[in-house]
C-alpha cells in the first residue's frame, strides 16, 4: 500500500513545480483543459425541462431531498427544536447512561438512572464541534459570491427558492449523518474514520450488495479526495487572495498563499480534534459578523422592507423568475460554491462521524441544522440585503448578465462578479464596508479549507491505508496546493475540481436511498432514548 502512494506522489510532485514559475499555469491550462472539459460534461450532463437545460446532478440532489423530506416526514421541520437542544448538549447524558432495557433485567422498564453507566463513548469532538466543522466547510464563498449571482439572474425571487432548497437539504444531511456515524470505524489510536466510504462499503454489505458498495466506496474517495485538493482548498485560496490583493493593491498572492498555507497546516497536523477547537469559534464569529451587519442594513431600510418583500414574493411565481430562480440558485449558485450547504454531497458526514456519542441518529439530527444556518440563514440575509439596498439605489439591472464574462453589468456598465456585486451593496449600505467584507472572505476560505482537509485526509486514508506516511504525505500535498490557489489562475483544475465535488453526489445518494430504512430505525431509537414522541 505504501508503494501504491508513494507511486501517487511521484507523479503528483512534478505537476507542483510550477508553483516556482507561474507563467506555466498557462501550459498546465491548456494541457488539462481538455480533461477537464470532458470530466464537467459528464457530471453536468443536461437534461431539458420546459426547454431549459439543467444539470442531471442538480435533479438528482433536488429529487433526492425531496423523497428525504417525505420518507420522514418532515424531519427537517417536526424535528428542529430537537436538532437545536442535541447541539447544545441537553441530552448528552444518554450516551452516559443507557436507557434501553439491558437483557436479563428484573425490573423492565426502569428509568434512565438504574441503567448501566456506560464509560468512554467513541468519538474525537462534541455534537457542536461536528456541527462547525462541518458548517465551516459549507459556510464559504457560496453564502457571499454564489447567493449574489444568483439573485442577480433570478431576479428577487430567486430567494424563496433558495430558502426552499435549504429546508430540503436537512432531510438528507439527517440521513447521511446518521450514516456517518452508524458505519464509522476507530483506529488503534482513537481516532474516527467515517464517512460515505464506509458507509457505503459496509452499509450495502448488510444488503448483499458488498461488491457494489466497494465499487461505490472507491469512487467517493478518488472524487473527495479531488475536490479537497481544488474546490476546498484552492479555489478557497485563491478567492480569498484576490480579494486580499484588491485591498491592498498586490500583484502577486505568492507570499499571502505561503501564509495561509502556514495557518492552515499549524491547525490541521492536530487533526479533527483541533479542527473542532478552532471552527467553533470562528463559525459562530463569522455568522455573527456576516448576519449582524445584514440585519444593520435590513434595519437602516425598514421603511422599503414591505416592498423588498413583495418584490421577492411575486418574483417567485411568475414563470420568468421560477425559470430564473431555478437556474440562479441550482445551477450558478450551487454549482460555483460546491452546493451552499452540500447537503447530499456526503463530506460533511466525514466530521459528523467523529461526534462523542453512542446514538448515531443524534448527530444526523443536529447535521440538519447546517442546511438551515448555511442556507436558510445565512444565504437569505444575503439575498435580502442585496435585494433591499438595489430596490434602493438602483446598483444593477437584474438579469443583466454578461454570459461571456459570467458577470453582472451594472448602471454604468461596470462588470461585477459575485463578491463585487456583494461588497457593493454592503458598501451602498455600510461604508467601507468592503474592509470587513474582506476579512470575512478570508476567514470563510480559512475554515472551508480546514474542514476540506480533514475530508480529503479521510478519502486518502480509505485508498492507502492509515499509516503516518499517508497522513503526512496527504496534508503536505495539500498545503502546497494552498500557495498554489493563491498564486494562479487555473480555470480547468478549478472546473474540474467543482465536477468531482458534485460527483460525490452519485454514489452518496445511490447509498442513501438503499439505506434510509435503517436511518429510520435509528431516528426511532434516539427519539426513545430522549423522550421525545417520536416518528412512526
Amino acid at each position: 500500500m505504501n508503494r501504491k502512494l508513494l507511486t501517487i506522489i511521484s507523479l503528483i510532485v512534478p505537476v507542483l513545480t510550477f508553483a516556482q514559475e507561474l507563467t506555466i499555469d498557462e501550459k498546465i491550462e491548456a494541457k488539462f483543459k481538455p480533461f477537464a472539459k470532458a470530466v464537467s460534461s459528464v457530471v453536468f450532463y443536461p437534461i431539458s425541462i420546459v426547454g431549459i437545460d439543467v444539470p442531471i446532478v442538480i435533479i438528482v440532489l433536488l429529487v433526492g431531498a425531496l423523497f428525504f423530506t417525505l420518507y420522514f416526514k418532515f424531519a427537517n421541520i417536526t424535528l428542529l427544536g430537537v436538532a437545536i437542544r442535541a447541539a447544545n448538549g441537553k441530552y448528552d447524558d444518554i450516551d452516559h447512561h443507557s436507557v434501553e432495557e439491558v437483557a436479563g433485567d428484573p425490573t423492565p422498564g426502569g428509568d434512565v438512572f438504574e441503567s448501566i453507566q456506560v464509560e468512554g463513548v467513541v468519538g474525537e469532538v462534541t455534537h457542536f464541534q461536528a456541527l462547525t466543522a462541518a458548517l465551516s466547510a459549507t459556510v464559504g464563498l457560496g453564502n457571499i459570491a454564489g447567493v449574489a449571482v444568483a439573485i442577480a439572474i433570478g431576479g428577487p425571487g430567486a430567494t424563496i427558492w433558495m430558502i426552499l432548497a435549504g429546508f430540503l437539504g436537512m432531510s438528507t444531511k439527517l440521513v447521511e449523518a446518521t450514516l456517518g456515524v452508524k458505519y464509522r470505524e476507530v483506529g488503534d489510536d482513537g481516532k474516527i474514520y467515517g464517512g460515505p466510504m464506509y458507509y457505503l462499503k459496509k452499509g450495502l454489505k448488510e444488503k448483499n450488495l458488498a461488491g457494489f458498495g466497494k465499487v461505490l466506496a472507491v469512487l467517493y474517495a478518488v472524487f473527495v479526495i479531488g475536490g479537497s485538493f481544488g474546490g476546498g482548498n484552492m479555489f478557497q485560496s485563491n478567492q480569498a487572495a484576490a480579494q486580499f490583493k484588491l485591498l491592498f493593491g498586490l500583484d502577486s498572492g505568492f507570499l499571502f498563499g505561503v501564509l495561509l498555507a502556514v495557518l492552515v497546516g499549524i491547525v490541521i497536523i492536530g487533526g479533527i480534534k483541533r479542527i473542532g477547537r478552532v471552527t467553533e469559534k470562528i463559525v459562530p464569529f463569522m455568522g455573527i459578523m456576516f448576519v449582524g451587519a445584514s440585519l444593520l442594513i435590513i434595519v437602516m431600510n425598514l421603511t422599503i422592507i414591505p416592498e423588498a418583500m413583495l418584490q421577492i414574493w411575486n418574483g417567485a411565481f411568475n414563470q420568468t423568475s421560477i425559470v430564473g430562480g431555478v437556474i440562479g440558485v441550482m445551477i450558478v449558485g450551487f454549482q460555483r460554491a460546491a452546493f451552499s450547504n452540500e447537503a447530499g454531497v456526503g463530506s460533511a458526514s466525514i466530521a459528523h462521524a467523529a461526534v462523542k456519542t453512542k446514538f448515531p441518529a443524534s448527530e444526523g439530527i443536529v447535521a440538519s441544522i447546517g442546511p438551515f444556518v448555511d442556507t436558510v440563514i445565512i444565504c437569505t440575509m444575503t439575498a435580502l440585503v442585496i435585494v433591499v439596498t438595489n430596490l434602493k439605489s438602483n446598483l444593477f439591472d437584474y438579469a443583466n448578465l454578461d454570459a461571456g464574462n459570467n458577470v453582472i453589468m451594472n448602471s454604468t456598465g461596470k462588470h461585477l462578479g459575485g463578491v463585487d456585486l456583494t461588497s457593493v451593496a454592503f458598501d451602498s449600505a455600510i461604508p467601507n464596508f468592503s474592509i470587513i467584507l474582506t476579512i470575512a472572505v478570508i476567514l470563510f476560505a480559512f475554515s472551508t479549507m480546514l474542514s476540506w482537509s480533514y475530508y480529503g485526509i479521510q478519502g486518502w486514508k480509505y485508498l492507502f491505508g492509515k499509516s503516518k506516511l499517508a497522513d503526512i504525505s496527504y496534508k503536505a500535498l495539500f498545503l502546497i496546493f494552498v500557495v498554489i490557489g493563491a498564486s494562479s489562475s487555473l480555470g480547468s483544475v478549478i472546473e474540474f475540481s467543482d465536477a468531482m465535488i458534485f460527483a460525490m453526489v452519485f454514489p452518496n445518494i445511490i447509498g442513501l436511498f438503499l439505506l434510509a430504512p435503517k436511518v429510520k430505525l435509528e431516528v426511532a431509537r434516539y427519539l426513545k432514548a430522549i423522550g421525545h414522541k417520536g416518528q412512526k
